[in-house]
């Protein structure tokens, strides 16, 4: 199992890790053994670390099987309904505001 293929199949089930290198990894950058899992967009919208627990399952059981596609939909829609559960909180005064990719600047509504 390579980071690329962890990455891909929690991605089908909306969970989002990155590939990436471990200490004295032998494979190349593109195609690491490893993922990254980060927790700023969970603790973000208020998870506590029941819900960690259970994001932390769901990733160990894809990982065990990460080919079978009734497991991915299963907990696909397991993932959905968390997120229900716990919505982006709102960001202040970005109401009226559109954005650009990430680095550039917000662009306001033209007033014509």
């Amino acid at each position: 199992l390579t980071g690329r293929t962890a990455e891909l199949a929690l991605a089908a089930c909306g969970i989002t890790v990155n590939k990436n290198m471990i200490p004295f990894d032998k494979r190349k950058p593109m195609d690491p053994s490893g993922i990254r899992i980060g927790t700023p967009a969970l603790t973000t919208r208020g998870m506590d670390q029941q819900a960690m627990k259970t994001i932390g399952g769901w990733i160990t059981e894809v990982l065990k099987t990460p080919d079978d596609e009734k497991l991915r939909r299963k907990i696909r829609g397991q993932v959905s309904e968390l997120c229900r559960q716990y919505p982006v909180p709102p960001i202040p005064g970005a109401a009226n505001t559109r954005c650009r990719p990430t680095g550039s600047s917000p662009i306001r509504p033209r007033l014509t």
